[in-house]
C-alpha cells in the first residue's frame, strides 16, 4: 500500500532520464536540432534521487504483514472535547494534548476543558490553546498591550490544573513574526518551572526566509516542538498522500538538524482525505441555468415558495488517500531509524485501534 507514494518519484526519475539520454543517429533532416547534453549537477541530482528511492524502496520490503513495535520515549496523542470517549486506559500514551481552548473576538479564553472530563489515564494532560483568526492573532499579539498581558495572565491561570501547555497558533500574519516569538517567551518566563510547555509548528523541509515558525529561533524557549507532519495534500490541493513516505523523511531530517531528539515531537495523521475531480458548487446567471436544465435530460422542474428549482446526476470521480496500520507503521520505523524519540498523533479516535498494537512506550 505504502508503494503507491513513490510512484510519482519514479515516475520523474524516469522522465528525466528520457529527456536526458542520448537520442538515436540523426538523419539529415534531423541534424539541425540541438543535442540535450546534462550537467554534472543535474547528474548527481538524478544519482542522489536514486539513491533515495533505492534506500526507500529497501526499508519497505522489509516490512510485511507482521508489523514490528516500535518504542518511543514519548508517544502524543491529541483528544478533542465532545469526543473524550475515544480515549481509553490501553491506549500506549506519555502525554494528551486536550484540544481546546480558544482565544475569543475579545482576545481573552473562552471555554476552558474540563480535565475531568477525561477517562482515567496514567499519561500527561497539556491544554491546547488555539486562535482562528489572523486579524484577532495580530490584534491579540501587539506587544505591550493591555490585551496581551491579560492573555498571558489567563493562560498561565489556565494552566494550574494541567501538567503543560501547548499554543497551537497556525493563523499568523506576516507582521506578527517578532511579536510571536516575544510571546512565547514571555509565556516561558511566566509558566511554573514544572509545567511543560510546548509548541505546534507546520512541517518544513528547509529554512524560510523570515519564517513565523522558526524552529531554530523559538527552540530555547520551549519543551518540545510538535511537528504537524501531514496535510502534505490538503482539502483544496491537488489529490495525495496526506504525508508521504519520502516528505516525512525530509521533514524529519530538517527536524532532526533543527531542533535535535531532545525535543522534537514527530506528528502522525490518524485520518485521510477524499477529493473530486470536479466541483459542482457555483453561482449561476440564467443563460447557465437554463442550459443545465436543458441539456442535463432534467424533468424534476419544480417550484418551491415561488422559486424554481431541478435536480440533475453526474457522475464524479473521488481519490481517497488515508494512513493504515502499515504505512505508520512505516513512519514510525523510519523515525526510528532516524534518531527520533517522540512521536504524536492527530487525532485519538479516527483511527483503526491496530495502530496501537504496534508501538510501546520505551520504559
Amino acid at each position: 500500500m505504502v508503494m503507491k507514494y513513490f510512484i510519482p518519484l519514479f515516475i520523474f526519475i524516469v522522465l528525466i532520464f528520457a529527456s536526458c539520454s542520448g537520442s538515436p543517429a540523426k538523419t539529415a533532416d534531423e541534424s539541425s536540432e540541438p543535442e540535450i547534453n546534462i550537467t554534472d549537477e543535474e547528474a548527481a541530482a538524478i544519482a542522489a534521487a536514486l539513491a533515495v528511492e533505492e534506500e526507500i524502496q529497501l526499508f519497505i520490503s522489509q516490512l510485511d504483514e507482521n508489523l514490528p513495535v516500535s518504542s518511543f520515549k514519548e508517544i502524543w496523542g491529541y483528544v478533542v472535547t465532545g469526543r473524550e470517549s475515544s480515549l481509553t486506559p490501553n491506549i500506549p500514551l506519555t502525554d494528551i494534548g486536550y484540544f481546546s481552548a480558544d482565544v475569543n473576538v475579545y482576545g481573552t479564553i473562552g471555554t476552558i476543558p474540563d480535565r475531568r472530563n477525561l477517562p482515567r489515564h496514567p499519561a500527561r494532560v497539556h491544554l491546547v490553546v488555539t486562535c482562528g483568526s489572523q486579524a484577532l492573532t495580530y490584534f491579540t499579539l501587539m506587544p505591550e498591550s493591555p490585551q496581551r498581558r491579560a492573555l498571558i495572565a489567563d493562560l498561565i491561570a489556565a494552566t494550574s490544573n494541567y501538567d503543560g501547555l501547548q499554543i497551537d497558533f497556525e493563523y499568523i500574519p506576516a507582521r506578527s513574526r517578532e511579536p510571536f516569538q516575544s510571546f512565547l517567551r514571555e509565556l516561558r518566563a511566566g509558566l511554573p518551572s514544572d509545567k511543560m510547555f510546548t509548541v505546534a509548528y507546520p512541517a518544513r523541509t528547509r529554512r524560510l526566509e523570515n519564517d513565523i515558525f522558526d524552529y531554530e529561533l523559538i527552540k530555547p524557549y520551549v519543551d518540545r516542538i510538535l511537528i504537524m507532519a501531514y496535510d502534505e495534500h490538503w482539502s483544496t490541493s491537488r489529490p495525495g498522500p496526506v504525508a508521504s513516505f519520502t516528505w516525512c523523511r525530509n521533514v524529519a531530517d530538517y527536524g532532526m538538524r533543527t531542533i535535535g531528539a531532545e525535543k522534537l515531537i514527530m506528528g502522525l495523521p490518524l485520518y485521510g482525505r477524499a477529493w473530486v475531480d470536479t466541483n459542482h458548487h457555483r453561482a449561476l446567471i440564467y443563460q447557465t441555468t437554463a442550459s443545465l436544465y436543458s441539456n442535463m435530460n432534467s424533468t424534476s422542474l419544480r417550484r418551491v415558495n415561488t422559486v424554481p428549482s431541478f435536480n440533475y446526476d453526474v457522475n464524479v470521480n473521488v481519490t481517497v488517500y488515508y494512513d493504515d496500520e502499515f504505512s505508520l507503521s512505516a513512519k514510525m520505523q523510519l523515525y526510528k531509524s532516524m534518531g527520533v524519540n517522540s512521536i504524536g498523533f492527530w487525532r485519538v479516535g479516527q483511527e483503526t485501534t491496530r495502530v496501537w498494537n504496534i508501538m510501546s512506550i520505551e520504559r
